[in-house]
């Protein structure tokens, strides 16, 4: 069954601009002013975004104390992540009928949250946007689809996302509350949340941010390009490390590589100009035996390919390494050449 939504795309996250506009700002009195107010309550909003912006100068900085405080103090309550998740799969064929609901349901999560203190996407994002227009700003609610490592998609997968757009200096970014906060660990049944504050998705590269989101907000898709959901759902796997080095995957486009014994295999990223390409390694996991490459380099300015011949025909699950960390995940297989 194909989704019944109507997709256009995610180039539309080309519209936004990225944090390295802000590379001469310091966060660290942001991060500080949050962490002083650690634990402070939610029942008086407008008192507690006064205390995380008043100390600070710039605009930039209000936000960034709004959002670290946020995913660093709220905590991702699973369980209401499946409540939510199985009612979008209900409305999963009438569009209209899951945005009414959605809109319907964000007050609500929104109320538990100053005695609870924990949420699902839907929370965080109504929270970041509750608070940003407490301190002036656009702040705006973006439902879509997230793509994990252990979260992969199909065509008739509900919408299971919502992270946020901000505009700061007149010019948009994109932020991600939820996948800054933590991760969820799931262990015979039971789901237990392990806070860890990731800075990766705060103001993110939106060309990267598209390769594991994608918005149904059909009123802010812009068609300069556009890209199905097909093919987002083909991509290949994005790790949070990624978006630390910026890092951004562009060809194989597909996650799942298809080859003859014997064949070539470049796998193109782009990267800042600075970083330096002997950080990057292979690892190669056939049939359950893994073995770490150091594979040809070619480097054109912001540009590298990892090059990799495959001589052994099977499965290959080949992980592209940023010092020991997983960036990049493809599935290549091997057929006997005819």
């Amino acid at each position: 069954m194909k989704i019944a939504f109507v997709f256009l795309l995610v180039s539309f996250y080309f519209s936004f601009a990225q944090r390295s506009g802000f590379n001469d700002i310091n966060f660290k009195k942001a991060d500080s002013v949050a962490e002083i107010h650690k634990g402070e309550s939610l029942m008086n909003l407008p008192v507690l975004v006064y205390n995380l912006t008043a100390p600070l100068d710039t605009d930039v900085e209000k936000f960034r104390a709004i959002y670290t405080w946020i995913s660093s103090n709220i905590e991702n309550d699973y369980s209401s992540y499946v409540k939510i998740r199985n009612k979008r799969k209900r409305l999963v064929n009438n569009r209209q009928a899951f945005l009414d609901w959605n809109n319907n349901i964000t007050p609500i999560v929104f109320d538990r949250l100053p005695n609870e203190r924990k949420t699902a996407c839907t929370g965080y994002a109504y929270l970041v946007k509750e608070m940003a227009n407490l301190a002036g700003f656009n702040c705006e609610i973006i439902n879509g689809y997230g793509r994990t490592p252990t979260l992969l998609l199909k065509e008739d997968s509900a919408p299971n996302h919502s992270w946020n757009r901000i505009e700061i200096n007149n010019i948009w970014y994109i932020c991600d509350a939820t996948w800054s906060a933590g991760q969820t660990i799931l262990e015979d049944g039971n789901s237990r949340f392990e806070p860890d504050y990731f800075d990766g998705y705060f103001l993110a590269e939106p060309e990267l941010f598209a390769k594991n989101h994608f918005s149904i907000n059909k009123e802010e898709i812009q068609l300069n390009d556009t890209e199905s959901f097909t093919a987002f759902i083909e991509g290949p796997v994005i790790y949070k490390e990624a978006f630390l080095a910026s890092i951004i995957p562009l060809s194989p486009q597909k996650m799942h590589v298809y080859i003859k014994k014997g064949d070539l295999v470049t796998f193109k990223l782009n990267l800042p100009d600075n970083f330096k390409e002997d950080k990057f390694q292979l690892l190669i996991n056939t049939g359950g035996r893994q073995k770490t490459i150091q594979p040809n380099i070619l480097r054109n300015q912001d540009e590298i390919s990892l090059l990799h011949r495959f001589q052994k025909t099977g499965l290959h699950d080949v992980h592209i390494l940023v010092d020991n960390d997983f960036v990049v995940t493809y599935v290549v297989k091997v057929k006997n050449a005819r």
